[in-house]
């Protein structure tokens, strides 16, 4: 289930939802609520835009993080490769294959601990180098070694998710008030049952976006790995702009 709500497109949801809503407007029975349930009513909305406004923020918010931290781990590693221009073609290709092995499992991870075996290897090669070269294994070692401050952030934000007790506080509140539009009698008016239905697509929709903001299958998330790719795929000769 949750496999098949991220990968299906912001579009297509809105379009299924709002045809839902709509035949639900028009076929479930209606109820004229009083006071105190329209005051339940008011207070129930208020609770969950204020719940869920600023959860999205701070889904976004990580979502520019991460882009701020993988463009600067692909900077580090740019640089870092940079320094074995000196080296033998043997060193400098078993430094470039050992990085872009671990850049390689990143990718296809994409998660916190995505290349960690490969980043731990690259260190260890360094580390064990006694060569002629040893200087500038020393200066490759430390770019790695500062490098792991971009690897200890990235781990933190893509595990600074939506809690489950936060996914629970916001489906009680969201059900509570897509039940209640959906069961307000508004007449045989046709543009207010429309209207009603664009409502509740619109409040379910806040759900579905925040689903994808914190799995990163958003659009805007998916641009993450763009600089890393490009560095791949260029063998490090070129950084994404």
């Amino acid at each position: 289930m949750e496999s098949v709500l991220i990968k299906i497109r912001l579009t297509y949801f809105f379009y299924i939802f709002f045809v839902v809503f709509l035949v639900v407007s028009f076929f479930l029975p209606q109820i004229a609520f009083e006071g105190a349930a329209l005051t339940l009513f008011s207070v129930n909305s208020f609770l969950y835009g204020f719940y869920i406004s600023p959860i999205l923020g701070a889904q976004k918010g990580r979502i520019e993080d991460l882009h701020r931290i993988v463009r600067s781990e692909a900077i580090a590693l740019f640089s870092l490769m940079i320094k074995t221009k000196d080296l033998p073609d043997d060193i400098r290709s078993n430094v470039q294959k050992k990085v872009a092995k671990y850049v390689q499992a990143k990718l296809d991870a994409k998660s916190a601990i995505g290349g960690e075996e490969e980043y731990e290897d690259a260190i260890s090669y360094c580390l064990e180098y006694k060569g002629k070269h040893k200087d500038d294994m020393d200066k490759i070692l430390d770019g790695l070694v500062a490098n792991q401050q971009n690897r200890t952030n990235f781990a933190m934000q893509m595990n600074n998710k939506v809690f489950s007790n936060e996914w629970m506080v916001m489906m009680i509140l969201f059900s509570i008030t897509i039940g209640f539009i959906a069961l307000l009698d508004l007449g045989d008016s046709p543009a207010l049952l429309v209207i009603r239905a664009l409502l509740c697509t619109g409040l379910t929709m806040l759900i579905i976006i925040l689903v994808k903001l914190s799995t990163l299958t958003h659009k805007k998330a998916k641009e993450i790995w763009n600089p890393l790719q490009t560095e791949l795929v260029s063998r490090f000769y070129k950084i994404d702009q």
